[in-house]
């Protein structure tokens, strides 16, 4: 029946974003809590978007550190924030060639590109047996054997993404960057095979020399402020996947550029989980 039907559209279904702004936003406030690491306060929070849901986080992340830099990540080979661009890439779940209607742009900070190669080849020297001994030279082994089951391509993304911020604001042992491992490695056993066929066995050498280059050596390159102009042209790629072809109107989405259309969504938290509670009574 087509009245009871409904698709869920994690691109343009706010329920994404208030999921992510009050459930990871505050966990992440609950752990900094709890750890009290650093200074105690978040410095920036880094996530590559593909819904743009779990960025929403740095909105709630703001309210509680008003100096925290949210920061959205994308592959180079796709820089669709960073180049108005476009192209194929290997980092699964995100670079999906256009702006999310959820994605609030205008309170990004900057935008930084990581290489879909780089990536890989630091997953496998996390995953792979001579990549996690060569790890285990300076990590503690339970680190490193939980390193390679909880990040893939994208988390570590994550993680390169962060180290390049760190470095390009200057940051020190007392600021505390968040990020998040968006997804594990069972998705990518197929695809760490094909890199060894494509690569070779993974040697200590080319572990230290990867991990040295791609992590350590990072570098700042394919980063892009938030400039007031910046902003606005991530603002403005909305118009054509969501005015031209999904039917909003232009005051809908002009509508988004003000934070108080952000803030009035995330206020809506308290009554959608009485309606769910009320709603989950009736059904029992």
């Amino acid at each position: 029946d087509p009245e009871k039907v409904r698709v869920l559209n994690q691109f343009d279904e706010l329920g994404n974003y208030r999921f992510h702004y009050y459930v990871t936003g505050n966990t992440i406030l609950e752990m900094m809590d709890e750890l009290r690491l650093g200074n105690g306060r978040v410095s920036a929070v880094v996530a590559t978007v593909g819904s743009a849901g779990t960025i929403a986080c740095g909105d709630r992340l703001k309210e509680a550190y008003p100096e925290v830099k949210i920061v959205a990540g994308e592959p180079v080979q796709c820089p669709t924030l960073s180049l108005n661009g476009y192209g194929g890439h290997d980092i699964q779940g995100i670079g999906d060639k256009h702006v999310t209607w959820i994605h609030n742009v205008m309170n990004n900070d900057a935008v930084v590109a990581l290489d879909d190669i780089e990536c890989k080849k630091l997953l496998q020297v996390m995953t792979n047996d001579e990549g996690k001994r060569f790890l285990k030279e300076f990590l503690k082994e339970e680190d490193v054997e939980t390193m390679a089951d909880i990040f893939g391509i994208s988390g570590v993304a994550n993680v390169v993404g962060a180290i390049k911020m760190a470095k390009h604001y200057k940051m020190t042992g007392k600021d505390n960057i968040v990020t998040i491992a968006t997804d594990n490695m069972d998705r990518y056993h197929s695809v760490m095979a094909n890199m060894t066929k494509t690569y070779g066995n993974l040697t200590r050498d080319e572990a230290k020399h990867r991990f040295e280059s791609f992590a350590l050596g990072a570098k700042t390159d394919w980063i892009f402020e938030g400039t007031m102009d910046n902003r606005m042209r991530w603002h403005n790629l909305k118009y054509y996947t969501w005015v031209e072809q999904q039917g909003r109107t232009v005051e809908e989405l002009n509508s988004t550029m003000s934070q108080d259309f952000w803030k009035a969504e995330s206020e809506k938290v308290g009554e959608i989980d009485r309606l769910l509670l009320d709603y989950r009574e009736k059904t029992r």
